[in-house]
């Protein structure tokens, strides 16, 4: 490959970059962190619900994408190795988030620094604006009440927009039983917010 030119770093692919990152190029690295901070938050907080949740776990994907950067062929889309890394972790703080729940999930009563939060918003909303804001929060709920492996192929396919090929990729799962996830995951998507969301073709 050519010597890697810093000035237009924002013309190589992911791959390039990658590739240029392997040969101890961190100008590379700091590139794609760039490129997917946004865009790994908003996917992983489509499986968390939880910004502080998001901003660990991004940060934590970055560091193993830094750490195995050598464990990386360019015969996959960097992309879909990120984010293999990225769900990954996400499951495991579930996991271990569902662990930690079955002791935590009341408030200590003999601790007086130990309380529940309750948090009003006082922002007045047109009526179309707050309908909006209803129908993203129950799209959310929705989503989050998919059971986890149709949950995690409808966000691969509906929000980060991949192939069935990539999310069959992504997740070792068959092609077909893929598309049927995806389908189940959608039907039942509709069925829980049918009163709030007016769907569009995405779903």
């Amino acid at each position: 490959m050519d010597a890697f030119k810093s000035a237009a770093v924002a013309n190589y692919s992911d791959e390039d970059l990658m590739e240029y990152f392997q040969n101890g190029n961190e100008i590379a690295f700091n590139e794609l962190v760039y490129r997917y901070n946004d865009r790994l938050h908003n996917f992983l907080y489509r499986y968390t619900q939880n910004h502080q949740d998001c901003e660990d776990l991004v940060q934590e994907t970055f560091l193993r994408v830094h750490k195995s950067k050598q464990s990386y062929e360019r015969i996959a889309k960097f992309s879909t190795w990120m984010y293999t890394i990225a769900l990954n972790l996400a499951k495991s703080m579930y996991k271990k988030k569902q662990r930690m729940h079955k002791v935590s999930i009341h408030k200590d009563d003999s601790d007086p620094d130990d309380f529940e939060m309750k948090l009003e918003d006082h922002n007045i909303l047109p009526d179309q604006e707050l309908h909006q804001k209803l129908s993203l929060e129950q799209l959310e709920k929705a989503l989050m009440a998919l059971p986890a492996d149709f949950r995690e192929v409808v966000i691969l396919r509906d929000l980060q927009q991949m192939t069935y090929e990539e999310i069959s990729e992504k997740t070792g799962i068959a092609m077909g039983t893929v598309k049927s996830r995806i389908n189940r995951g959608r039907a039942q998507i509709k069925h829980l917010i049918e009163n709030y969301v007016e769907l569009g073709t995405s779903f």
